[in-house]
Protein backbone atom coordinates (compact mmCIF):
# COMPACT_ATOMS: atom_id res chain seq x y z
CA UNK A 1 0.00 0.00 0.00
CA UNK A 2 1.40 3.41 -0.97
CA UNK A 3 2.38 5.88 1.74
CA UNK A 4 -0.36 8.27 0.64
CA UNK A 5 -3.02 5.58 0.71
CA UNK A 6 -1.86 4.25 4.06
CA UNK A 7 -1.92 7.70 5.68
CA UNK A 8 -5.41 8.31 4.35
CA UNK A 9 -6.58 4.93 5.65
CA UNK A 10 -5.13 5.61 9.09
CA UNK A 11 -6.93 8.96 9.22
CA UNK A 12 -10.20 7.27 8.33
CA UNK A 13 -9.76 4.46 10.86
CA UNK A 14 -9.14 7.06 13.56
CA UNK A 15 -12.11 9.22 12.51
CA UNK A 16 -14.68 6.41 12.64
CA UNK A 17 -13.91 5.76 16.31
CA UNK A 18 -15.61 9.03 17.23
CA UNK A 19 -19.29 8.60 18.12
CA UNK A 20 -20.93 11.37 16.12
CA UNK A 21 -24.53 10.30 15.53
CA UNK A 22 -26.86 13.25 15.12
CA UNK A 23 -30.21 13.31 16.94
CA UNK A 24 -33.36 14.44 15.17
CA UNK A 25 -35.25 15.12 18.40
CA UNK A 26 -32.60 17.50 19.78
CA UNK A 27 -32.90 21.27 19.41
CA UNK A 28 -29.29 22.24 20.22
CA UNK A 29 -26.62 22.71 17.54
CA UNK A 30 -24.86 20.43 17.03
CA UNK A 31 -27.48 17.98 18.19
CA UNK A 32 -24.94 15.75 19.97
CA UNK A 33 -21.80 16.56 21.93
CA UNK A 34 -19.86 13.83 20.13
CA UNK A 35 -19.93 15.89 16.95
CA UNK A 36 -18.28 18.78 18.77
CA UNK A 37 -15.64 16.46 20.22
CA UNK A 38 -14.75 15.26 16.72
CA UNK A 39 -14.77 18.80 15.31
CA UNK A 40 -12.29 19.89 18.00
CA UNK A 41 -10.06 16.94 17.10
CA UNK A 42 -10.16 17.94 13.44
CA UNK A 43 -9.45 21.56 14.37
CA UNK A 44 -6.24 20.52 16.11
CA UNK A 45 -5.28 18.28 13.20
CA UNK A 46 -5.73 21.11 10.69
CA UNK A 47 -3.69 23.46 12.88
CA UNK A 48 -0.90 20.88 13.04
CA UNK A 49 -0.96 20.73 9.23
CA UNK A 50 -0.35 24.48 9.08
CA UNK A 51 -3.66 25.50 7.53
CA UNK A 52 -4.82 29.07 8.05
CA UNK A 53 -8.06 30.94 8.78
CA UNK A 54 -9.21 28.07 10.98
CA UNK A 55 -12.54 28.78 12.64
CA UNK A 56 -14.55 26.39 14.79
CA UNK A 57 -17.72 28.25 15.67
CA UNK A 58 -20.06 27.73 18.62
CA UNK A 59 -22.36 25.51 16.54
CA UNK A 60 -19.66 23.03 15.55
CA UNK A 61 -18.94 24.28 12.02
CA UNK A 62 -15.24 24.04 11.18
CA UNK A 63 -13.65 26.12 8.40
CA UNK A 64 -10.01 26.25 7.22
CA UNK A 65 -7.86 27.47 4.33
CA UNK A 66 -5.05 26.09 2.23
CA UNK A 67 -3.43 29.33 1.00
CA UNK A 68 -2.67 29.81 -2.68
CA UNK A 69 0.87 29.01 -3.79
CA UNK A 70 0.78 30.97 -7.03
CA UNK A 71 0.29 34.60 -7.99
CA UNK A 72 -2.49 33.96 -10.51
CA UNK A 73 -5.90 35.41 -9.73
CA UNK A 74 -7.91 32.24 -9.27
CA UNK A 75 -11.42 31.66 -7.94
CA UNK A 76 -11.62 30.39 -4.37
CA UNK A 77 -13.25 26.98 -4.30
CA UNK A 78 -14.28 24.77 -1.42
CA UNK A 79 -14.77 21.17 -0.36
CA UNK A 80 -17.27 20.15 2.30
CA UNK A 81 -18.05 17.00 4.29
CA UNK A 82 -20.15 16.31 7.37
CA UNK A 83 -18.98 15.04 10.74
CA UNK A 84 -22.18 13.33 11.87
CA UNK A 85 -23.34 9.78 11.19
CA UNK A 86 -26.90 8.59 10.78
CA UNK A 87 -29.13 7.92 13.80
CA UNK A 88 -30.53 4.94 11.87
CA UNK A 89 -27.81 2.66 13.27
CA UNK A 90 -25.51 2.87 16.27
CA UNK A 91 -22.22 4.67 15.70
CA UNK A 92 -20.84 4.05 19.17
CA UNK A 93 -17.83 1.82 19.54
CA UNK A 94 -17.20 1.38 15.82
CA UNK A 95 -14.65 -1.41 15.34
CA UNK A 96 -13.43 -1.30 11.72
CA UNK A 97 -11.51 -4.08 10.03
CA UNK A 98 -9.59 -4.06 6.74
CA UNK A 99 -10.15 -6.99 4.41
CA UNK A 100 -7.06 -6.89 2.22
CA UNK A 101 -7.22 -7.97 -1.42
CA UNK A 102 -10.86 -9.01 -1.21
CA UNK A 103 -11.41 -12.28 -3.11
CA UNK A 104 -15.15 -12.08 -3.80
CA UNK A 105 -16.51 -14.30 -1.02
CA UNK A 106 -18.98 -13.58 1.78
CA UNK A 107 -17.40 -11.46 4.52
CA UNK A 108 -18.10 -12.68 8.04
CA UNK A 109 -18.55 -9.65 10.29
CA UNK A 110 -19.34 -11.51 13.52
CA UNK A 111 -19.02 -15.30 13.39
CA UNK A 112 -20.50 -15.77 16.86
CA UNK A 113 -23.74 -14.03 15.98
CA UNK A 114 -23.83 -15.09 12.35
CA UNK A 115 -23.64 -11.55 10.93
CA UNK A 116 -22.40 -11.80 7.35
CA UNK A 117 -21.92 -9.34 4.51
CA UNK A 118 -23.39 -11.76 2.01
CA UNK A 119 -22.76 -11.60 -1.71
CA UNK A 120 -26.27 -12.97 -2.23
CA UNK A 121 -27.87 -10.11 -0.30
CA UNK A 122 -25.35 -7.47 -1.40
CA UNK A 123 -24.08 -8.54 -4.84
CA UNK A 124 -22.40 -5.15 -5.38
CA UNK A 125 -19.61 -6.18 -3.01
CA UNK A 126 -18.28 -8.48 -5.76
CA UNK A 127 -17.49 -5.37 -7.82
CA UNK A 128 -14.61 -4.80 -5.40
CA UNK A 129 -12.60 -7.97 -5.92
CA UNK A 130 -8.94 -7.13 -5.44
CA UNK A 131 -9.68 -4.05 -3.34
CA UNK A 132 -8.89 -3.49 0.32
CA UNK A 133 -12.27 -3.11 2.03
CA UNK A 134 -12.97 -1.49 5.38
CA UNK A 135 -15.92 -3.23 7.05
CA UNK A 136 -17.64 -3.18 10.45
CA UNK A 137 -17.86 -5.87 13.12
CA UNK A 138 -21.59 -6.13 12.38
CA UNK A 139 -22.78 -4.20 15.42
CA UNK A 140 -22.54 -0.59 14.22
CA UNK A 141 -22.48 1.37 11.03
CA UNK A 142 -19.00 2.18 9.70
CA UNK A 143 -19.29 5.93 9.26
CA UNK A 144 -17.91 6.19 5.73
CA UNK A 145 -20.87 8.52 5.34
CA UNK A 146 -19.17 10.92 5.65
CA UNK A 147 -15.91 10.34 7.47
CA UNK A 148 -14.54 8.89 4.23
CA UNK A 149 -15.22 12.30 2.68
CA UNK A 150 -13.40 14.05 5.53
CA UNK A 151 -10.40 11.72 5.24
CA UNK A 152 -10.27 12.25 1.48
CA UNK A 153 -10.40 16.05 1.73
CA UNK A 154 -7.76 16.19 4.48
CA UNK A 155 -5.56 13.75 2.54
CA UNK A 156 -5.92 15.80 -0.66
CA UNK A 157 -4.85 18.94 1.19
CA UNK A 158 -1.87 17.10 2.72
CA UNK A 159 -0.90 15.86 -0.75
CA UNK A 160 -0.87 19.40 -2.14
CA UNK A 161 1.25 20.55 0.79
CA UNK A 162 3.73 17.77 0.06
CA UNK A 163 3.80 18.65 -3.66
CA UNK A 164 4.37 22.42 -3.90
CA UNK A 165 5.12 22.00 -7.59
CA UNK A 166 1.36 21.69 -8.09
CA UNK A 167 0.21 25.29 -8.36
CA UNK A 168 -3.18 26.20 -6.98
CA UNK A 169 -5.32 29.04 -5.77
CA UNK A 170 -6.88 29.49 -2.35
CA UNK A 171 -8.78 26.41 -1.23
CA UNK A 172 -11.35 26.40 1.55
CA UNK A 173 -12.57 23.33 3.42
CA UNK A 174 -15.47 22.96 5.83
CA UNK A 175 -16.79 20.20 8.04
CA UNK A 176 -20.31 20.60 9.39
CA UNK A 177 -22.65 18.82 11.82
CA UNK A 178 -26.17 17.41 11.51
CA UNK A 179 -26.32 16.64 7.78
CA UNK A 180 -28.01 13.29 8.37
CA UNK A 181 -31.06 14.96 9.91
CA UNK A 182 -31.31 17.62 7.20
CA UNK A 183 -29.88 20.54 9.19
CA UNK A 184 -26.29 20.59 8.00
CA UNK A 185 -26.62 23.75 5.93
CA UNK A 186 -28.90 25.62 8.33
CA UNK A 187 -26.06 27.37 10.14
CA UNK A 188 -23.38 27.20 7.45
CA UNK A 189 -21.70 30.60 7.11
CA UNK A 190 -21.54 31.04 3.34
CA UNK A 191 -20.06 34.59 3.47
CA UNK A 192 -17.33 33.43 5.87
CA UNK A 193 -16.59 30.43 3.64
CA UNK A 194 -16.00 32.88 0.79
CA UNK A 195 -16.10 30.53 -2.18
CA UNK A 196 -17.51 31.01 -5.66
CA UNK A 197 -18.58 27.37 -5.63
CA UNK A 198 -17.87 24.19 -3.69
CA UNK A 199 -18.24 20.42 -3.79
CA UNK A 200 -19.61 18.17 -1.10
CA UNK A 201 -17.64 14.90 -0.96
CA UNK A 202 -20.53 12.77 0.25
CA UNK A 203 -21.51 10.44 -2.57
CA UNK A 204 -21.25 6.69 -2.92
CA UNK A 205 -19.86 4.71 -5.86
CA UNK A 206 -16.70 5.58 -7.75
CA UNK A 207 -17.22 8.31 -10.34
CA UNK A 208 -20.51 9.71 -9.09
CA UNK A 209 -21.17 13.38 -9.81
CA UNK A 210 -24.54 14.56 -8.59
CA UNK A 211 -26.09 17.94 -9.23
CA UNK A 212 -29.73 16.91 -9.31
CA UNK A 213 -31.58 15.92 -6.17
CA UNK A 214 -35.14 15.51 -5.04
CA UNK A 215 -37.39 18.38 -4.21
CA UNK A 216 -38.36 17.40 -0.69
CA UNK A 217 -41.35 17.98 1.55
CA UNK A 218 -42.92 16.55 4.68
CA UNK A 219 -46.56 15.94 5.52
CA UNK A 220 -47.84 15.26 9.02
CA UNK A 221 -51.53 14.48 9.44
CA UNK A 222 -52.88 14.96 12.95
CA UNK A 223 -56.08 13.04 13.64
CA UNK A 224 -58.46 13.87 16.45
CA UNK A 225 -60.71 10.94 17.25
CA UNK A 226 -63.36 10.50 19.92
CA UNK A 227 -62.88 7.78 22.50
CA UNK A 228 -65.63 6.29 24.62
CA UNK A 229 -66.01 2.97 26.40
CA UNK A 230 -66.15 0.30 23.69
CA UNK A 231 -69.21 -1.25 25.31
CA UNK A 232 -71.16 1.94 24.66
CA UNK A 233 -69.38 3.13 21.53
CA UNK A 234 -72.06 2.71 18.85
CA UNK A 235 -72.72 6.00 17.11
CA UNK A 236 -70.27 7.82 19.36
CA UNK A 237 -66.72 6.53 18.94
CA UNK A 238 -64.44 7.84 16.24
CA UNK A 239 -61.33 5.65 16.23
CA UNK A 240 -58.38 7.78 15.19
CA UNK A 241 -56.41 4.69 14.19
CA UNK A 242 -59.12 3.66 11.73
CA UNK A 243 -58.99 7.15 10.24
CA UNK A 244 -55.21 6.75 9.98
CA UNK A 245 -55.67 3.44 8.17
CA UNK A 246 -58.10 5.01 5.70
CA UNK A 247 -55.71 7.88 5.13
CA UNK A 248 -52.81 5.55 4.34
CA UNK A 249 -54.99 3.61 1.92
CA UNK A 250 -55.78 6.88 0.10
CA UNK A 251 -52.09 7.39 -0.78
CA UNK A 252 -50.98 5.30 -3.79
CA UNK A 253 -48.90 2.37 -2.54
CA UNK A 254 -47.29 1.96 -5.97
CA UNK A 255 -45.73 5.41 -5.57
CA UNK A 256 -43.60 4.44 -2.57
CA UNK A 257 -39.78 4.18 -2.38
CA UNK A 258 -39.81 0.40 -2.73
CA UNK A 259 -41.65 0.70 -6.04
CA UNK A 260 -39.75 3.57 -7.69
CA UNK A 261 -36.30 4.35 -9.08
CA UNK A 262 -34.32 6.90 -11.10
CA UNK A 263 -36.25 10.13 -11.51
CA UNK A 264 -39.49 8.69 -10.15
CA UNK A 265 -40.87 10.46 -7.09
CA UNK A 266 -42.68 8.93 -4.15
CA UNK A 267 -44.68 9.26 -0.96
CA UNK A 268 -42.81 7.57 1.90
CA UNK A 269 -44.82 6.56 4.96
CA UNK A 270 -42.56 7.32 7.93
CA UNK A 271 -44.76 6.70 10.92
CA UNK A 272 -48.19 5.98 12.39
CA UNK A 273 -48.50 6.89 16.03
CA UNK A 274 -51.25 7.24 18.62
CA UNK A 275 -54.34 5.50 19.81
CA UNK A 276 -58.11 5.63 19.59
CA UNK A 277 -58.45 9.22 20.80
CA UNK A 278 -55.68 10.79 18.73
CA UNK A 279 -53.18 9.68 16.12
CA UNK A 280 -50.72 11.01 13.57
CA UNK A 281 -49.49 9.85 10.18
CA UNK A 282 -46.25 11.22 8.75
CA UNK A 283 -44.88 11.13 5.21
CA UNK A 284 -41.93 12.51 3.33
CA UNK A 285 -42.61 13.57 -0.26
CA UNK A 286 -39.98 13.50 -3.00
CA UNK A 287 -39.80 14.31 -6.73
CA UNK A 288 -37.12 15.65 -9.06
CA UNK A 289 -39.41 17.75 -11.23
CA UNK A 290 -40.67 21.03 -9.81
CA UNK A 291 -44.19 20.60 -11.24
CA UNK A 292 -44.39 16.94 -10.22
CA UNK A 293 -43.31 17.85 -6.70
CA UNK A 294 -45.96 20.54 -6.43
CA UNK A 295 -48.56 18.06 -7.66
CA UNK A 296 -47.59 15.67 -4.88
CA UNK A 297 -47.80 18.40 -2.26
CA UNK A 298 -51.25 19.40 -3.51
CA UNK A 299 -52.32 15.76 -3.47
CA UNK A 300 -51.68 15.63 0.27
CA UNK A 301 -54.00 18.61 0.73
CA UNK A 302 -56.61 16.69 -1.25
CA UNK A 303 -56.21 13.69 1.07
CA UNK A 304 -56.81 15.97 4.06
CA UNK A 305 -59.97 17.30 2.44
CA UNK A 306 -61.27 13.84 1.57
CA UNK A 307 -60.71 12.54 5.10
CA UNK A 308 -62.57 15.46 6.61
CA UNK A 309 -65.46 14.99 4.19
CA UNK A 310 -65.63 11.33 5.16
CA UNK A 311 -65.09 11.52 8.94
CA UNK A 312 -66.09 15.05 9.85
CA UNK A 313 -64.75 18.55 9.48
CA UNK A 314 -61.62 19.20 11.51
CA UNK A 315 -60.90 15.56 12.30
CA UNK A 316 -57.73 15.68 10.18
CA UNK A 317 -55.32 18.61 10.03
CA UNK A 318 -52.28 18.67 7.78
CA UNK A 319 -48.90 20.24 8.46
CA UNK A 320 -47.20 20.46 5.05
CA UNK A 321 -43.64 21.76 4.68
CA UNK A 322 -41.04 22.17 1.94
CA UNK A 323 -37.68 20.81 3.17
CA UNK A 324 -35.31 21.50 0.27
CA UNK A 325 -35.27 22.02 -3.49
CA UNK A 326 -33.53 20.46 -6.48
CA UNK A 327 -30.12 22.13 -6.79
CA UNK A 328 -30.04 21.67 -10.57
CA UNK A 329 -31.56 25.08 -11.29
CA UNK A 330 -28.75 26.71 -9.28
CA UNK A 331 -25.92 24.64 -10.78
CA UNK A 332 -26.96 24.72 -14.45
CA UNK A 333 -25.91 28.36 -14.97
CA UNK A 334 -22.39 27.29 -13.90
CA UNK A 335 -22.06 23.94 -15.63
CA UNK A 336 -18.33 24.50 -16.02
CA UNK A 337 -17.97 23.32 -12.42
CA UNK A 338 -19.38 19.95 -13.50
CA UNK A 339 -17.06 19.87 -16.51
CA UNK A 340 -14.13 20.64 -14.20
CA UNK A 341 -15.06 17.71 -11.95
CA UNK A 342 -15.42 15.37 -14.94
CA UNK A 343 -11.98 16.34 -16.28
CA UNK A 344 -10.48 15.88 -12.83
CA UNK A 345 -11.95 12.40 -12.51
CA UNK A 346 -10.56 11.36 -15.88
CA UNK A 347 -7.14 12.68 -14.82
CA UNK A 348 -7.43 10.59 -11.64
CA UNK A 349 -8.29 7.43 -13.61
CA UNK A 350 -12.01 7.57 -12.83
CA UNK A 351 -14.89 7.27 -15.27
CA UNK A 352 -17.39 10.07 -14.44
CA UNK A 353 -20.98 9.01 -13.83
CA UNK A 354 -23.51 11.82 -13.67
CA UNK A 355 -26.62 10.65 -11.85
CA UNK A 356 -29.51 12.12 -9.88
CA UNK A 357 -29.54 11.83 -6.10
CA UNK A 358 -32.55 9.95 -4.79
CA UNK A 359 -32.28 12.04 -1.67
CA UNK A 360 -30.59 15.30 -0.76
CA UNK A 361 -27.28 16.68 0.45
CA UNK A 362 -26.18 19.81 2.22
CA UNK A 363 -25.20 20.98 -1.24
CA UNK A 364 -28.84 21.30 -2.23
CA UNK A 365 -29.55 23.84 0.50
CA UNK A 366 -26.18 25.55 0.07
CA UNK A 367 -26.84 26.00 -3.64
CA UNK A 368 -29.94 28.02 -2.80
CA UNK A 369 -27.91 29.99 -0.24
CA UNK A 370 -25.67 31.29 -3.04
CA UNK A 371 -23.03 28.54 -3.03
CA UNK A 372 -23.48 26.19 -6.03
CA UNK A 373 -22.44 22.86 -4.59
CA UNK A 374 -22.63 19.57 -6.53
CA UNK A 375 -21.78 16.28 -4.83
CA UNK A 376 -18.80 13.98 -5.52
CA UNK A 377 -18.29 10.32 -4.68
CA UNK A 378 -16.66 9.33 -1.38
CA UNK A 379 -16.79 5.56 -1.93
CA UNK A 380 -19.00 4.23 0.86
CA UNK A 381 -21.51 1.47 0.14
CA UNK A 382 -24.57 0.38 2.18
CA UNK A 383 -24.69 3.61 4.18
CA UNK A 384 -26.47 3.73 7.54
CA UNK A 385 -26.20 -0.01 8.17
CA UNK A 386 -24.08 -2.70 9.82
CA UNK A 387 -23.20 -3.83 6.28
CA UNK A 388 -21.56 -0.53 5.33
CA UNK A 389 -18.13 -0.79 3.72
CA UNK A 390 -15.70 1.31 1.71
CA UNK A 391 -12.87 0.51 -0.68
CA UNK A 392 -9.52 2.07 0.18
CA UNK A 393 -8.69 2.21 -3.53
CA UNK A 394 -11.87 4.17 -4.27
CA UNK A 395 -11.11 6.51 -1.37
CA UNK A 396 -7.70 7.16 -2.90
CA UNK A 397 -9.32 8.01 -6.24
CA UNK A 398 -11.77 10.35 -4.49
CA UNK A 399 -8.90 12.16 -2.78
CA UNK A 400 -7.00 12.44 -6.06
CA UNK A 401 -10.14 13.77 -7.75
CA UNK A 402 -10.11 16.63 -5.22
CA UNK A 403 -6.43 17.23 -6.01
CA UNK A 404 -7.07 17.21 -9.76
CA UNK A 405 -9.99 19.65 -9.45
CA UNK A 406 -7.74 22.10 -7.61
CA UNK A 407 -4.87 21.54 -10.04
CA UNK A 408 -7.13 21.70 -13.08
CA UNK A 409 -8.65 25.02 -12.05
CA UNK A 410 -5.19 26.58 -11.87
CA UNK A 411 -4.28 25.13 -15.28
CA UNK A 412 -7.44 26.47 -16.90
CA UNK A 413 -6.85 30.00 -15.63
CA UNK A 414 -3.24 30.43 -16.75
Amino acid sequence: MSDFKNKMLQRFLEYVKFDTQSADEAVCVPTTEGQFVFARYLEQQLKAMGLTEIVLDEKGYLYATLPANCEDELPTIGFIAHVDTSPDMSGKGVSPRVVENYAGEDIVLDAGEGIVLSTADFPEVKDYVGHDLVVTDGHTLLGADDKAGIAEIVSAIAYLQEHPEIKHGKVRIAFNPDEEIGRGAHNFNVPLFGCEWAYTVDGSCEGEIEFENFNAGSATFKIQGRNVHPGYAKGKMLNALRVATALVEAVPAEESPECTEGYEGFYHLMGINGGVDAASVSYIIRDHGKEEFERRMQFMKKVEQEMNERFGEGVVTLDLKVQYRNMREMVEPKMFIIDLAKSAMLAAGVEPRVKPIRGGTDGAQLSFMGLPCPNLFAGGINFHSRYEFVSVQVMEKAAMTVVKIIEGLASQNR
